[in-house]
């Protein structure tokens, strides 16, 4: 490396970085977490969401209160979906199952998984689960699996259809942490932060999806 390259280098890293844009540094009194917090509305957080997820190659739609049912009917149709997995104990998953003429037969999770796990594997077309909320700044999804939504629903099938409600999307993770009472409540011991659809690269960086996971997210935000 030459003289000039080299202090070229140590020039830009002794720059002071840029801000990130709408952002703004928190006092300690915000938030144990502290750290950067943008001031975006609604609006914005659904942009930003929408736009991380689209990056990374998953489906986002808009549907209201009223409409999201029709949504995953449109998803379910537009895939040639012949099965979904639902829970029948959910509050979503219920109305779901209440309109089983309009959907793919719909399957359910309700055995151990030594007694279906072939079924699973290589049976099920998509499984349908709800989320505990949804981060803008890195367009993510958080899931909170419990025995009515056992992990393996999202992780198992090629299609995760995932319903977000609008209220529950936050700007960062530091504040979904703090406003859902991680904190006081103690840290969850069994979340997942889904960002996309699953993707693996092997020596040469070349991307393929569904290796370990579902090959296609569609997010319905509610």
């Amino acid at each position: 490396m030459s003289n000039t390259a080299r202090a070229n280098i140590l020039a830009r890293l002794k720059e002071t970085p840029p801000q990130p844009s709408h952002a703004s540094y928190s006092s300690p009194d915000k938030g144990r977490l502290g750290g950067v917090s943008y001031d975006w509305d609604t609006a914005e957080r659904v942009r930003r969401f929408t736009e991380r997820m689209v990056a990374v190659r998953a489906e986002v739609h808009q549907a209201t209160a009223d409409a999201w049912l029709d949504m995953v009917k449109q998803v379910c149709a537009a895939k040639g979906l012949k099965n979904l997995l639902v829970s029948p104990e959910t509050e979503r998953g219920k109305q779901i199952h209440a309109q089983a003429e309009h959907f793919p037969a719909l399957k359910t999770y309700d055995r151990p998984i030594e007694g279906w796990k072939e079924e699973l594997f290589y049976g099920v077309d998509a499984a349908f689960t709800s989320t505990f909320g949804g981060i803008a700044e890195t367009g993510t999804l958080i899931l909170m699996p419990d025995a009515e939504e056992p992990r393996l629903m999202s992780l198992v099938p090629p299609v995760h259809i995932a319903v977000l409600e609008v209220d529950k999307l936050y700007t960062t993770f530091a504040e979904a942490v703090q406003e859902q009472g991680w904190v006081k409540a103690g840290m969850p011991s069994n979340a997942l932060l889904v960002s996309g659809p699953s993707k693996s690269a092997d020596i040469e960086q070349t991307l393929a999806y569904g290796v370990h996971g579902p090959k296609e997210l569609v997010v319905i935000l509610v």
